[in-house]
Parts: structure tokens; C-alpha cells; sequence
């Protein structure tokens, strides 16, 4: 069991953003398009977050153009250069699948009273 801890402890990041679902964050992924490597940002609310140690994921959600996108990614993801906070939420469940069946501005969560993201 410790052998597993060493080798998810190699392959972690250390410097990990809090957030919690129901926040809006800015993830910036590393796409590689033959020799060029750029950033590409998915922003959006956080819905849900799962697991734990190299395993922790989430997911992100975001319209565009009235279509809904759903997105999971793993926090220890190579992929993922950094997460930026965009706005604290503040929900009363774990889970905001319920998110899915809202239209428009039923989608607004409430912002977190005292809490602004840093500049």
C-alpha cells in the first residue's frame, strides 16, 4: 500500500487551487498541434468533484451557443497547466447535476459574500 502512495506522490502537483462545486474557474490546457504547443482556456461552473489522491477529478460545465458542455478533468493531470478562480459560489449540495435542466439565467449561482478572486 505505501508503494502506491510513493508513486501517486511522485506524479501529484503541489501547488493545487482550492475550489469547491459550485465555483467558476478557468482551466488552461496544453494542446499540442504537431510541433507547436498552446494553451487553450475551459471555463466554467464546477458541478462536481470526485475521488481522491492521484485519482481526483472534476467536472466543468459551460454553455456555448445554447448548448451545454460538460467536461471532466483530472487535478493531477499533465494536461493541465493552471487553474484560475473566476468567481466563488455558494450551493447547498454536492452535486449540481440539477444544472443540466436549467435554461438562461436559472443557471445563476449565488456568489460567496466576501470572497473575490485575487487579481
Amino acid at each position: 500500500m505505501d508503494k502506491i502512495k510513493l508513486v501517486e506522490a511522485k506524479y501529484a502537483k503541489k501547488d493545487i487551487l482550492q475550489f469547491s462545486v459550485g465555483d467558476t474557474i478557468k482551466v488552461f490546457i496544453k494542446i499540442i498541434e504537431e510541433d507547436k504547443q498552446r494553451l487553450q482556456a475551459f471555463e466554467g461552473i464546477v458541478i462536481a468533484k470526485k475521488g481522491s489522491g492521484a485519482g481526483e477529478a472534476f467536472t466543468l460545465r459551460r454553455v456555448s451557443y445554447g448548448e451545454g458542455l460538460e467536461r471532466t478533468f483530472s487535478i493531477h493531470a499533465p494536461s493541465i497547466d493552471k487553474i484560475e478562480m473566476v468567481r466563488y459560489g455558494q450551493t447547498r449540495r454536492a452535486k449540481l447535476y440539477y444544472l443540466r435542466k436549467k435554461i438562461g439565467k436559472k443557471t445563476m449561482i449565488e456568489e460567496k459574500i466576501g470572497q473575490r478572486p485575487k487579481k
